[in-house]
């Protein structure tokens, strides 16, 4: 993959919520709100407008269901999910003590998004820059 393609997908991610991602991905396919929740078991349509508002965010096997409908992955998917992998944070400070003092450093240092995402694309071009070695 070359880096302008890794740099493209963080920008987009950036700019799109889950809610967006599946909404756009349900008008592709040419569904109602309606058919969607039907599709998926039943579900209101109600409860599918706040994902898609970003309001609620779907359960693991929801958001499985939706992946299947939508003719995608589940990874796809949650590449667009805004929240942050608290557990995953966690686990990872707790196995090595560096991630929770350089998270706490950020947060510190009131590190905006933006930053963190300049310092992604200049590792992602190092990477880029070393694959061609």
């Amino acid at each position: 993959m070359t880096g302008s393609r890794k740099h493209s997908k963080l920008t987009v991610m950036a700019l799109k919520t889950l809610g967006q991602r599946i909404r756009e991905l349900r008008d592709l396919k040419d569904l109602s709100l309606r058919d969607f929740a039907k599709k998926l078991g039943g579900l209101s349509a109600a409860h599918l407008s706040d994902i898609e508002l970003g309001r609620r965010f779907p359960s693991p096997e929801l958001l499985e269901k939706m992946a299947h409908i939508l003719d995608v992955t589940v990874e796809s998917l949650r590449e667009f999910d805004s929240r942050p992998p608290v557990e995953d944070m966690k686990k990872l400070a707790e196995a090595n003590p560096a991630y929770g003092f350089a998270l706490r450093k950020m947060v510190e240092r009131k590190i905006t998004p933006e930053e963190i995402e300049s310092l992604l694309r200049a590792k992602l071009k190092a990477e880029d820059s070393n694959e061609d070695i």
